[in-house]
């Protein structure tokens, strides 16, 4: 039996009024990988396009185990305080067997789940490496669309393909656990000097001493490195998901990286260099 055709203007108008049912079809839309909705996909992204390019892109990568999803609760639920929406891409690692996401980030922040300002999306990773998906960046164009303010993409973890991370958002965040080992050891110096924003998590109780201890040994480390910025020092900021503190420092340092970054309008050139990678990973 032929599937109902989609009703592309229906679509986008929802999208654009933010309709949060219509928007999940949408990016289901344009992650679908079957023949038959490529062409209706791209030509949804083209009428969205002119919507998108104003949100916040941010990139949140980091360790397992070093509470990145609850940190991004804590993190949205303080965006949405100021005022602001927000969308959350979480990229989990896929099934072998149905291709479906397996770690269930979206249970972990039922908090932020039931905010209406907030739209949780998860997405397998397929077996893409770089920590996002597929089709991440037409997502994220698709929820800057649909008007929120600030875009987290959530990776599924640390490793040496993590630019391509990078190569979608305006400031990657990376979040590290202390007491962990020699946590400079711990992870691949590539992602340090990618990183605009290091944040060093659960800073509480029996653990404040080497969050604080990981978090001076971060700053004597990123002086020998060169600045992801010019003009920018890359902030090392501890915080603590499970009690709530450092968030607000932790924003603070995100808003300060996208002021200098929109300043001296380096914000439009990241961005067309971005857009200029995706091509070319388009075409490979």
């Amino acid at each position: 039996m032929p599937r109902p055709a989609i009703d592309l203007d229906a679509l986008a108008e929802g999208v654009r009024a933010g309709d949060r049912a219509l928007l999940a079809r949408a990016i289901t839309l344009v992650e679908s990988r079957q023949p038959v909705d490529q062409a209706p996909a791209q030509e949804l992204l083209v009428r969205l396009l002119p919507a998108t390019g104003s949100a916040e892109r941010l990139g949140v990568t980091g360790v397992p185990g070093a509470g990145k999803s609850v940190l991004i609760e804590r993190l949205g639920e303080h965006v949405i305080d100021q005022g602001l929406r927000v969308a959350v891409l979480v990229i989990d690692p896929s099934s072998r067997r149905t291709g479906g996401s397996i770690l269930g980030d979206k249970t972990r922040m039922q908090r932020l789940a039931v905010r209406n300002e907030a739209f949780i999306r998860p997405s397998p990773s397929s077996g893409v490496l770089g920590g996002v998906a597929r089709r991440t960046r037409e997502a994220l164009l698709v929820c800057e669309a649909a008007g929120y303010d600030v875009v987290i993409v959530e990776s599924v973890g640390v490793g040496q393909s993590e630019a391509q991370l990078a190569d979608l958002v305006d400031c990657l965040c990376l979040v590290l656990a202390p007491g962990t080992g020699d946590e400079l050891q711990g992870i691949k110096r590539g992602i340090v000097e990618l990183a605009d924003v290091v944040a060093v998590n659960k800073a509480d109780g029996s653990r404040l001493g080497d969050a604080r201890r990981a978090a001076s040994d971060y700053r004597q480390a990123l002086r020998l490195l060169a600045p992801s910025l010019a003009g920018w020092q890359t902030p090392v900021v501890t915080c603590s998901a499970l009690e709530g503190t450092g968030i607000a420092e932790l924003w603070e340092a995100i808003r300060s990286h996208r002021g200098l970054l929109a300043a001296d309008g380096a914000l439009a050139v990241r961005r067309r260099e971005q857009e200029l990678r995706w091509l070319e990973a388009a075409v490979d």
